[in-house]
């Protein structure tokens, strides 16, 4: 005959066995890799993209290289996901009902992110790299900027419906206006994006957007 107390207590020994003898290797690879993408990070902000490398990244971070290129085929994609994992600002839509005023909130907190390092220059030498590496530019806008575009669309067409915008205007057409005037500023003059600027853009689209007299 058995106890019951003992079977309790070996099951509950075996199973947390188990459970840390699995989890252990799963918890080591993800450290390391947010070890790597850390360093990127810093060494990218240091030295700037340019130089920065994956033997350098490896170097600082205790990685084997060949453990780098597995995962990551070039300093392009380790970058992308470098950038991606910074969570520190969220650009989803706020929706109070105020069209203007919400994309107001996300456009600045977006500008907010890109005025600072290390998103924002790293983030247009990723771009600059993206011209060149076409398997970084599709992760790119796979993962980023058609997420973002669909964001905006979707907060616009909620507004649409809403009557809060004329019913003919072309919402694809709003998400370009929207963000060519941030990418020109950011890539071509490299002038600052400010907040002043952002709202001037919004400013003007609305003038455009809003719902017309019968």
């Amino acid at each position: 005959m058995t106890l019951p107390g003992n079977d309790v207590k070996y099951g509950t020994c075996r199973t947390d066995k188990v459970s840390f003898m699995s989890d252990t290797p799963r918890r080591r690879g993800a450290d390391r890799t947010e070890a790597i993408m850390r360093t990127t990070l810093e060494l990218g902000q240091e030295i700037g993209y340019a130089r920065l490398s994956i033997e350098a990244v490896a170097a600082r971070a205790g990685a084997g290289k060949h453990t780098i290129y597995r995962r990551w085929p070039s300093k392009g994609a380790l970058l992308l996901d470098s950038l991606l994992s910074l969570n520190e600002t969220s650009l989803d839509y706020p929706d109070t009902g105020d069209v203007a005023a919400d994309l107001r909130v996300q456009i600045h907190a977006a500008v907010d992110l890109l005025a600072a390092p290390p998103f924002g220059p790293l983030f247009q030498a990723l771009i600059g790299e993206a011209q060149y590496e076409p398997q970084v530019a599709a992760a790119l806008n796979e993962r980023f900027i058609v997420p973002q575009a669909d964001k905006t669309v979707a907060r616009l067409k909620a507004a649409r419906d809403q009557g809060q915008l004329s019913p003919r205007f072309d919402l694809e057409l709003a998400m370009a206006i929207l963000s060519g005037p941030l990418y020109f500023q950011l890539l071509i003059t490299q002038q600052p994006l400010t907040h002043e600027y952002v709202d001037r853009i919004l400013d003007a689209l609305f003038a455009g957007m809003a719902p017309r007299p019968q």
